[in-house]
């Protein structure tokens, strides 16, 4: 058998992604193959245009390739119709967005449970594994309360929570400072220097120099291909040959 464990967490191969913008064809990511290694930390930049939401989109199963193939922690998603997909998206990955995207009808508890309650079945120690959760990112005095009495800081670390609460192979963030101030960006950014440590696989798309540096290795774009990777120490393998 197979140890998951040697498996990448993520690999595009020969993915394209094209979109119809009126009678033009914007090739949105162009014969892109590039593996994330479990265990690694990217910070994915470049200018606008550059193809970094697109290639987020893909590694979160929100677009499908035009043509290629993603694997998700060994997984191929080419031939999943979507209900398969939606499944791959909810339990093996979790989602960090610069807008929080929390849900306002709903309180800390019950925003970091919401990636269980899409599981068919739903693992019996979900409200036990959210309040431990609530407590890591040092919100389990909050837990009655909801996102508009939370300050943007503060919600930043309930979607964190809400992000690990599946235990998903690969952790997808967004801007996440983006809406922060400098101070409550470093706090974040401990945060992920610490899953990170913890052998978590992160992709962090950010426009900021000073959050990339932060990362592992760096991965720029640029017209939808790879320009530049930069890597730290103890990396496994990436872009292909």
């Amino acid at each position: 058998m197979t140890d998951s464990n040697s498996k990448p967490v993520a690999e595009l191969v020969g993915v394209v992604r094209e979109y119809r913008m009126g009678t033009n064809l914007v090739r949105a990511l162009d014969d892109f193959s590039f593996t994330f290694g479990r265990g690694e930390y990217w910070a994915v930049m470049g200018s606008s245009g550059s193809g970094k939401s697109t290639l987020l989109n893909v590694l979160g199963c929100i677009d499908r390739p035009s043509q290629g193939d993603y694997l998700i922690d060994g997984i191929s998603t080419k031939s999943l119709d979507d209900d398969q997909l939606s499944e791959v998206r909810g339990r093996k990955l979790g989602f960090v967005f610069q807008s929080y995207n929390l849900i306002p009808q709903l309180n800390v508890l019950e925003n970091i449970m919401v990636p269980l309650f899409y599981q068919d079945d739903p693992p019996a120690d979900g409200e036990e594994r959210a309040r431990k959760l609530a407590e890591r990112v040092g919100l389990s005095q909050r837990l009655d309360h909801k996102p508009t009495e939370l300050s943007g800081g503060q919600q930043q670390r309930v979607a964190i929570a809400r992000a690990l609460v599946n235990h998903p192979a690969l952790i997808l963030a967004d801007e996440a400072t983006g809406n922060l101030d400098s101070a409550t960006a470093l706090e974040i950014l401990a945060l992920f220097d610490e899953l990170h440590a913890e052998g978590r696989t992160i992709v962090l798309v950010t426009h900021e120099p000073d959050v990339g540096e932060r990362a592992q290795h760096v991965l720029r774009l640029k017209d939808g291909k790879i320009e530049s990777v930069r890597r730290g120490q103890n990396s496994a393998a990436g872009a292909r040959a």
